[in-house]
């Protein structure tokens, strides 16, 4: 825990893993201090320890974002290592969920839970029906542990909040990552598809109120399969642009931040090159209009 008084703002990033997740972590803390989550904390010790060695600031907390208890805990420990009165600059909800492929009448209700669990709460009036449907654990309707739930009332007091000792020079905002099912279902896809529409229903209203505030609210269609390892056996035959680079998807949540429209193809030539971005969409719901539409670069 940190003893001095800090005054820097800092970011957050959610769901941190091999790919995205520890790429956005590492964009973010070229500029900021640092703290990734994940339930394993395999999955941010590299990350950690590259930002360090870089010559950053960065602390990796466990944390399972559809938990109440679990957010607490690493809310206070965010509050103590970056400072109790320090503003949140960014805060990233990059957690996926699981990806089930299957018939809507062979999914079990523990199964479908899993779509919506991490990416929003699903209300009663579409859980109760299926409660003919699916066997599986009875459920508390009014429990709020649900991630992206979970991880905005978190993180969204942290956002508010007022540095008077620093003038940032955007401001703060939450961004969610998406993916093509928040647009559209897919046949055999509907456990995912309902978690991902919920998540970009919950950013717009977001959007909507706490932009007005000074917050930016921002939710990015991932639209593609991003080359990560567990994906590498994916479209294997589909040729070296068919999966999207976690510096790609970086780049464009980067773009994202503070609403401030720069660019993903400048932000990309700062970086050394394109990267892979044809299949990639940029901003879809935004709380200052859109920033990038197209999937052709």
């Amino acid at each position: 825990m940190s003893t001095t008084t800090n005054t820097t703002p800092y970011a957050i990033v959610a769901g941190v893993g091999p790919g995205t997740g520890a790429t956005v972590a590492r964009k973010f803390a070229q500029k900021y201090p640092v703290a990734l989550l994940a339930r394993n904390p395999a999955n941010y010790e590299s990350a950690v320890q590259d930002i360090k060695a870089a010559g950053g600031h960065a602390i990796g907390i466990s944390t399972d974002v559809s938990d109440s208890g679990s957010m607490e805990d690493a809310v206070k420990k965010i509050r103590g290592e970056f400072g109790a009165e320090t503003r949140c600059a960014a805060a990233v909800f990059n957690v996926g969920g699981r990806f089930i492929r299957k018939p809507f009448l062979e999914l079990t209700l523990e199964e479908f839970e899993s779509g919506w669990e991490a990416n929003g709460y699903l209300p009663y009036f579409l859980l109760s029906p299926l409660r003919l449907l699916c066997d599986g654990p009875s459920i508390d309707l009014h429990d709020d542990r649900r991630g992206a739930y979970l991880f905005s009332r978190a993180v969204l007091p942290l956002l508010l909040l007022s540095n008077s000792t620093s003038t940032p020079p955007y401001p703060p905002t939450l961004i969610f990552t998406g993916a093509t099912a928040a647009m559209k279902g897919s046949a055999l896809c509907s456990s995912f598809s309902t978690g991902k529409f919920a998540l970009r229903s919950l950013s717009q209203s977001l959007a909507r109120e706490f932009g007005p505030k000074g917050v930016h609210v921002a939710h990015v269609n991932v639209d593609g399969v991003i080359d990560i390892p567990r994906t590498k056996e994916w479209m294997k035959d589909a040729g070296p642009d068919a999966k999207i680079e976690p510096e790609a998807v970086s780049l464009v949540l980067m773009s994202s931040f503070g609403g401030d429209g720069k660019g993903v193809r400048e932000m990309a030539n700062e970086n050394g090159g394109m990267c892979r971005l044809r299949t990639l969409i940029g901003i879809c719901i935004h709380s200052r209009g859109p920033v990038l539409r197209r999937k052709s670069m």
